[in-house]
């Protein structure tokens, strides 16, 4: 509340400060010294003593800040300089301004009151007051109004302050202390406004308050000095040349506090913090903390339409170029926190291809259960909170879309809208395209299926909605994740080429099995997200000695030159040397982590067992062995490898279309010792029962998976949704996410049955500790991927994975085949100096002495043929 109030009764304070703002001494009356005579003892009376102390403890003309206020007058003036120098008209403005600073500085030391002109601060312990003295005529405001003092005893100086005109929202003139009046908000225009004392204000006996207030009744008449062009261009300058370093957090309306100033300072536990009184202006939950590290350009991006972007208009869709100068970035304290060595390598990685004035692809090939998830969310919200105008796509199988957006929830520190056309059921282009717009329009991220994707880009429709979907999805990403990287792996399919055409070089594959079958499909990926890979420069030397090191008859192309080698060269060095040479052509554009992090779990025993088929098995292999097909002799035999009475349905019927009740008529008479899987798996569901272990099973064929299930219901009298789970390609997410929440933590389950290609990332598993693969599916990758459904972060006891393989039969050829695919990518990826040639090769145990109790049972044991464990 500002008042005049009469001056204080005539005393001597210690130490005052003077109108220039250094500090003065002043002659002490004997009965305020704060010290008794002897100079040793404090005289506590004296109101002024801890006044004293400190003014002599905070030296320098404006005591603990006078760095920063030096800083930021050096600042003001490298800016303003050129322009003085330009325009001297502004010299002259500014001189007046400062003569009528002078005189009321005079006025003000002749009525003994002190003033700091850089803030407006009264120095309420400065100067001898007299109480009698005429009221001040100049316009004054009360800064002390603590009710508790004596009402007489308020000091109260006179106030003014300069206003320097800046355009409307611009905080590059409002940091150097520019201030804008509602009058010049209102009319648009820059005017230049002062807020000196006038003559008028002589005859109110109140103070008031001069400067920029919110309130009509407080506003204050514009002067007009002709120099709006240059003050324009002046602040234009100033925004355009800023450091983004200087940018400070966004302010945010705050209650007036009489006790405190606040003074707020970054705390990385709490956010920023005033260190005063304590209280929080932000927290650290919603604080990006940047590291601005610019590499040769210094231009910040802007996200309204003054950037300068230009914008293409497609059918009503404002789409702006990419224009993003990126500089170097940091994750969020709340995730650096949480984040493991790894996953900070794997950040910078990122840094360092998608941040800077070249920009490019990159992979994350990290082991399943690493965090690649929450490390790309970290990434992209740190990305976004430096530039909100950035759009990032999420391309990634549609299986896993809700493990992503409960990440999002888990790790967002900011609520930034997630948008599919899943949830909102988008299935025709039209109501594709409205989700698109919104996209668009609003910072937030989009996911969509690969074959969702592939299917709008593609799209040969000439309407007008399809060739917006197309538009957009091409030129809008500014970054393009592709989570399971390794699925658009074959060159010549639609997945590939259309991922190919989107314009940002910010391409990035996350994939936990980077190598799936081939070599040329890892090349195919890496071309993906830097085209023409082998052809660039970095990359020729690389393939021109590798080249020199490898000659095959016959062989030309490089990736199968590469293959070869690693595969069948028996020259163990050779092999050594072009892994090197690979590992160097790539190590820029490819983060490769085994997952140390596994070791901290409990352990991880993986065996191969050979099971003796039965009589009546050998006879029906012989008949799938003459099946031309592939893939018909595939799924056929492992019906028959499982029990010889599912032929005839593996046969005739469709898998997808067996019902239960099928099923139950097969299983009604029959004898489970005719199937030597069968029986294996019978005898490991009894054991697992009474050891009180879960127990997870794949097949890559449905027709399996249901026998079990059904069976096994015949058997245990055990129910679906209680006892045993399934998950197939036809399970909805919410099934999804029920199913695993209740077999991992509810103690009547007991089995949960899973296709190997729908339980891929995303799917956790850890109530299981005995995993049985019931094929063996060509790729080797997928199979990894299933054990790593059990094996991960969460689970606390020992996994003992069993692969099954059906002895002389063509499963057992499969086999061989998948483990020379396996010992390339472990080659490629996981040799060190320490591996020998007998280090990726596996251990042949006897049964008997495996070390696991189940294997070592007479049930389990009786028809293993061999056993080996990698």
């Amino acid at each position: 509340m500002e008042s005049s109030v009469d001056l204080p009764a005539k005393r001597t304070a210690p130490t005052g400060i003077s109108p220039e703002g250094g500090h003065k001494k002043h002659k002490l009356s004997s009965d305020s010294l704060p010290y008794a005579a002897n100079g040793n003892a404090i005289d506590y009376k004296n109101p002024y003593a801890i006044s004293d102390v400190v003014n002599r403890l905070e030296s320098g003309k404006f005591g603990s800040v006078t760095k920063d206020i030096e800083a930021l007058i050096t600042r003001k003036m490298q800016i303003l300089g050129p322009y003085f120098a330009k325009y001297p008209r502004l010299v002259n403005q500014l001189l007046k301004v400062v003569m009528n600073h002078d005189e009321v500085t005079e006025k003000s030391e002749n009525k003994k009151v002190t003033v700091l002109p850089h803030h407006n601060v009264i120095d309420l312990d400065g100067g001898h007051i007299e109480k009698d003295v005429p009221a001040t005529p100049f316009p004054v405001v009360i800064i002390d109004s603590d009710e508790e003092d004596d009402r007489d005893q308020k000091s109260f100086v006179p106030f003014y302050e300069v206003l320097l005109p800046k355009p409307v929202q611009s905080p590059a003139l409002k940091r150097i202390g520019y201030h804008a009046s509602n009058a010049s908000h209102e009319s648009g225009d820059l005017k230049f406004e002062t807020s000196l004392p006038c003559k008028d204000d002589t005859k109110k006996d109140k103070g008031v308050y001069v400067g920029v207030h919110e309130e009509e009744d407080h506003e204050v008449d514009a002067v007009d000095d002709g120099l709006d062009d240059i003050w324009r261009e002046m602040s234009m300058a100033i925004e355009t040349s800023k450091d983004v370093s200087d940018d400070p957090p966004p302010e945010e309306e705050e209650e007036e506090d009489a006790d405190c100033d606040h003074s707020f300072v970054l705390k990385d536990d709490l956010g920023y913090v005033c260190r005063v009184c304590g209280v929080i202006d932000r927290g650290i939950e919603t604080i990006f903390e940047f590291q601005y590290k610019v590499k040769r350009s210094t231009r910040t991006y802007v996200s309204d339409s003054s950037n300068g972007k230009e914008k293409v208009d497609v059918f009503g869709v404002k789409i702006a170029d990419d224009d993003l100068i990126v500089t170097e970035i940091s994750a969020h304290p709340r995730h650096a926190n949480q984040m493991k060595p790894h996953q900070i390598e794997g950040f910078n990685f990122l840094v360092r291809n998608l941040a800077g004035d070249n920009p490019g692809g990159c992979i994350l090939a990290h082991a399943p259960g690493s965090g690649k998830t929450f490390m790309i969310i970290s990434f992209m919200q740190s990305f976004l909170g430096k530039y909100p105008s950035a759009r990032p796509l999420v391309v990634l199988p549609k299986g896993i879309l809700s493990t992503w957006k409960k990440e999002f929830q888990t790790w967002q520190v900011e609520d930034i809208p997630l948008y599919d056309f899943y949830t909102v059921k988008a299935d025709n282009r039209y109501q594709q395209l409205e989700v698109l717009k919104q996209w668009v329009a609003n910072k937030s991220i989009l996911f969509l299926g690969y074959k969702q994707f592939s299917s709008i880009v593609c799209d040969n429709s000439n309407n007008n909605a399809s060739i917006s979907c197309q538009e957009i999805l091409l030129k809008v990403p500014s970054i393009l994740i592709l989570d399971e990287g390794h699925t658009p792996r074959n060159e010549n399919t639609d997945m590939v080429q259309s991922l190919a055409k989107v314009q940002t070089p910010r391409k990035v594959v996350l994939s936990g099995t980077l190598y799936q079958n081939h070599v040329k499909e890892v090349f195919n990926v890496l071309n993906l997200v830097r085209p023409k890979f082998l052809q660039m420069e970095t990359s020729k030397p690389i393939v021109r000695r590798i080249k020199s090191r490898i000659y095959i008859q016959g062989v030309k192309a490089f990736s199968e030159l590469v293959e070869n080698t690693l595969q069948k060269d028996p020259d163990f060095k050779r092999k050594v040397a072009v892994i090197h040479d690979l590992r160097e052509m790539t190590s820029k554009v490819l983060h490769y982590y085994k997952g140390d992090f596994l070791d901290e779990l409990p352990g991880l025993v993986d065996f191969t067992v050979i099971l003796k088929l039965t009589p009546r098995q050998k006879h029906e292999v012989e008949k799938v062995k003459r099946i031309s097909r592939k893939f018909k002799m595939s799924s056929v035999g492992t019906a028959v490898y499982l029990h010889p009475k599912l032929k005839p349905v593996a046969e005739k019927c469709d898998e997808k279309s067996i019902s239960d009740h099928v099923m139950d008529d097969l299983i009604e008479n029959i004898d489970v010792r005719d199937g030597v899987k069968s029986k294996f798996f019978r005898n490991m569901l009894n054991l697992c029962e009474s050891a009180g272990e879960k127990l997870l099973v794949f097949s890559q064929y449905l027709l399996p998976l249901k026998y079990m299930e059904r069976i096994t219901m015949k058997w245990k009298g055990w129910s679906l949704g209680k006892e045993i789970f399934v998950i197939s390609g036809e399970t909805s997410s919410e099934d999804r996410e029920l199913s695993m929440e209740k077999f991992n933590n509810s103690p009547d389950a007991r089995i949960f049955f899973g296709s190997i290609k729908a339980c891929g990332e995303g799917i956790s598993l850890v109530g299981a500790s005995r995993v049985i693969i019931l094929d063996v599916h060509l790729n080797p990758s997928v199979t990894r991927q299933a054990i790593g459904r059990a094996f991960r972060p969460g689970q606390t006891k020992k996994v003992f994975v069993y692969r099954l393989i059906a002895a002389d039969s063509p499963e057992e050829e499969d086999h061989n085949t998948c483990f020379k695919k396996e010992l390339i990518s472990k080659m490629w990826f996981e040799w060190n100096e320490y591996c020998g040639e007998s280090a990726f090769e596996v251990e042949t145990l006897d049964v008997k002495e495996c070390g696991d109790l189940f294997l070592e049972s007479p049930l389990l044991g009786e028809d293993v043929k061999a056993l080996y464990k990698r």
